[in-house]
């Protein structure tokens, strides 16, 4: 995956994700989530593969060890440059994730979800009963992550450093909850600039919304892409 920021294309249709990537004249890095992809399938990414641009295939499998390695196995036929399983899930089924994917791609980085930046410390706590700091309960699905031999995990740029620290900077922190300054927070609660998030130590990040239901979303791009490459 290219060092650029991730454009979420969270489009309805693909009619309204080949008007936008047509407004762009040279090659992106893209995610394509549940919405595109469960209306698409497969087609949908090998165009846009065709049109040069690296995808992260953002599906969050969370399963029954044997499921997810049997739905790796389907997606590594895909050729992504990312694709991703929930932590939740734990060590073996993510061990398993990854066996199926390299059974049939050796180059797809595969990387496992820690916790939504749309959660709160709040809803940890009293919805899903897990009764430890955010940072503490994300370090702990990076952890297991690790183990399991993935590439990397999706966490808030709040979380970097403490698992750059831990896990080294070759692990991947790709983080969501990109916010350029003055732009709206809509339903993301963990958020930092693009700037703050290379300083904290992701490798890569998302940007959708900023980007794609702005005014001028060539122009929004380019300047997200200034301040992250510096």
């Amino acid at each position: 995956m290219r060092n650029l920021p991730i454009i979420a294309l969270d489009f309805k249709s693909k009619e309204e994700l080949n008007t936008f990537l047509d407004q762009f004249n040279e090659p992106l890095c893209v995610k394509i989530g549940m919405e595109l992809f469960y209306q698409t399938g497969p087609a949908l990414i090998k165009s846009i593969k065709d049109r040069g641009h690296d995808i992260f295939l953002d599906l969050k499998l969370h399963d029954i060890p044997n499921t997810v390695s049997k739905a790796m196995e389907g997606l590594a036929r895909l050729d992504v440059d990312i694709v991703n399983v929930h932590a939740a899930g734990g060590t073996k089924m993510m061990e398993e994730a990854k066996k199926g994917l390299r059974k049939y791609n050796a180059n797809t980085k595969i990387i496992a979800v820690t916790q939504l930046t749309s959660t709160t410390e709040k809803q940890l706590h009293e919805e899903q009963n897990i009764q430890t700091t955010m940072q503490e309960a994300v370090l702990n699905y990076a952890r297991l992550t690790k183990k399991a031999g993935l590439d990397g995990v999706v966490c808030s740029p709040l979380e970097a450093k403490m698992i750059t620290d831990e896990l080294g900077t070759d692990f991947m922190k790709v983080t969501p909850g990109i916010r350029p300054k003055g732009v709206a927070q809509n339903d993301q609660q963990r958020i930092t600039t693009p700037e703050d998030a290379k300083s904290l130590g992701s490798t890569h990040i998302v940007v959708g919304r900023p980007i794609t239901q702005g005014d001028h979303p060539v122009e929004s791009y380019q300047n997200i892409k200034e301040s992250w490459l510096g």
